[in-house]
């Protein structure tokens, strides 16, 4: 028996967005809005509407904001409903319950039963991640996700695991965090009306964006943090350059990717804002790789300049995008 929340989806035929396109500098972010570009993406929705909230991301204390689309700016812009899944019976049969209602199950997942990411955690390492559920096989044992950048389907030994299928009770094993994707008031709106929609959340995050540069408090954490980290080695590298640096470059991108939309769409002159954003991103780039390669060799390395250019172009993009919004309201 197979249960699909949208129409089947064959993984192999199947397109990505252009957000995770092979050009981007960040082809991923963080796995919860990887999975919602799919999601939407998958239903001829424009995941490009939701990505205001990047604006009020923060450096809070040892990592960057892991931003997320807030479940209320979903339903404002695509009338999507998310609720919590109680996985009361097991993420089975509870998954199975909800498929039949036609909804998606998004859920944690341990990466380490996920063959999409094979040469990073497939088999390799156990790590959290959050995965999209939209088509069981209960017979051939086999599931359909999306996750990270596009669409994927595992089987055999992957599927027993991911769902614990024949494992007998253990009160000491903790069910991961689920929700469950209401789409049977899915609206799909026309560009103009979804920026006009999309307009009044940015001013909305904006309101909460760190009223203190957020850079300049992290550049004294983290050039402390280097020095550690070559002690620590590459494997710690990894691990915190994705808590920071990839969620502050990558942010902004899209952050970036966002405005040049508005801004095709009529909604005012983003173009110096976005720029600066951009220049947001390409500097974390060049910051990502010389660090890697301070920690690799333990050298000396100035990384000051580039966080203090991170720093200005922060101010800088802030205050023209204050300024076209003013012009705009």
């Amino acid at each position: 028996m197979t249960l699909c929340a949208l129409p089947k989806i064959d993984y192999t035929a199947y397109q990505p967005h252009a957000l995770h396109g092979a050009e981007r500098a960040w082809a991923e972010t963080n796995c919860y809005i990887d999975v919602w570009v799919e999601v939407l993406h998958a239903q001829g929705l424009n995941p490009l509407a939701c990505l205001a909230m990047v604006f009020a991301n923060d450096f809070d204390g040892d990592q960057w904001t892991f931003y997320k689309p807030p479940h209320e700016d979903l339903f404002a812009l695509y009338g999507i409903d998310v609720q919590e899944l109680n996985v009361w019976r097991g993420l089975l049969p509870n998954a199975c319950e909800q498929l039949k209602r036609g909804r998606l199950v998004l859920t944690e997942s341990d990466a380490f039963y996920l063959p999409d990411t094979s040469g990073t955690d497939y088999r390799t390492n156990h790590v959290k991640t959050t995965i999209a559920i939209q088509e069981i096989d209960l017979d051939a044992q086999r599931m359909g996700y999306f996750h990270n950048s596009s669409y994927h389907s595992l089987q055999g030994e992957d599927f027993i695991e991911t769902f614990r299928v024949g494992k007998p009770y253990d009160p000491t094993f903790m069910p991961l965090f689920a929700e469950f994707v209401r789409l049977d008031r899915v609206q799909h709106r026309d560009e103009t009306a979804l920026a006009t929609i999309s307009l009044g959340l940015l001013h909305k995050h904006l309101a909460r964006h760190p009223e203190n540069n957020p850079i300049r408090a992290f550049e004294p954490v983290f050039l402390r943090d280097v020095e550690a980290l070559k002690e620590e080695g590459l494997a710690a590298y990894h691990a915190y350059a994705f808590a920071t640096l990839r969620q502050l470059g990558a942010g902004f991108s899209l952050g970036a990717q966002y405005l040049r939309w508005l801004e095709q769409q009529g909604q005012g002159d983003f173009s110096s804002a976005a720029q600066e954003f951009d220049l947001i991103s390409e500097t974390t780039k060049t910051l990502l790789l010389k660090t890697a390669r301070a920690v690799m060799g333990k050298r000396t390395v100035d990384l000051a300049p580039l966080t203090t250019q991170l720093a200005n172009h922060w101010d800088q993009g802030m205050v023209a995008l204050d300024r076209c919004l003013h012009k705009v309201t």
